[in-house]
């Protein structure tokens, strides 16, 4: 289980990096065009660009967070049940993440067949199946990412251990 561990980490780091790289990107866009327009000469493409730009963040993030675990849960709620009743509402919940990303990333390619000649209307050079290749490479992305934070998050639930909720260390606590 090393070998996952390191690999969870290496695909954290990457994800992050990409994140920084396309945040900053995103930051050099806005500064400059912000630049532009208050020259009097706004950029045709900034918007469009942008969107795109912001998109993608949001795309990474998720994967980000599904590898931290890190999204909105009810910790609480299923931790609060008996064990084996735990468990399996773990694995419900799983098996509706998995087909939601997997229907996600077919339609995705769905789409990426149907925009094939299309593209931005502000840079005609830039094809839209490529903006929107995002859709089934961050469905893939987080299936990764869900997949390789499940043996911790198993472990967790197990152990009936909260993702949301820091450990209370009562020696600190007490008076």
């Amino acid at each position: 289980m090393q070998w996952l561990a390191r690999a969870k980490g290496a695909f954290e780091r990457l994800l992050e990096a990409i994140l920084i790289f396309l945040m900053i990107a995103l930051t050099i866009v806005v500064v400059v065009a912000v630049v532009y327009r208050k020259a009097g000469a706004s950029l045709a493409w900034y918007d469009e660009v942008a969107s795109v730009m912001l998109a993608w963040i949001t795309y990474y993030g998720a994967a980000l967070a599904a590898l931290k675990r890190g999204h909105i849960g009810f910790d609480g709620l299923v931790l609060a049940l008996p064990l084996h009743w735990r468990l399996a509402a773990a694995v419900i919940a799983e098996v509706c993440v998995y087909a939601f990303f997997l229907l996600l990333a077919w339609t995705g390619l769905v789409v990426l067949d149907v925009l094939e000649g299309d593209t931005l209307v502000s840079l005609p050079e830039v094809s839209v199946q490529i903006t929107q290749s995002i859709i089934p490479i961050g469905a893939v992305l987080f299936l990764v990412c869900e997949t390789l934070s499940l043996p911790d998050h198993w472990r967790k639930l197990k152990a009936g251990i909260s993702h949301e909720i820091p450990p209370i260390d009562l020696e600190e606590s007490a008076p």
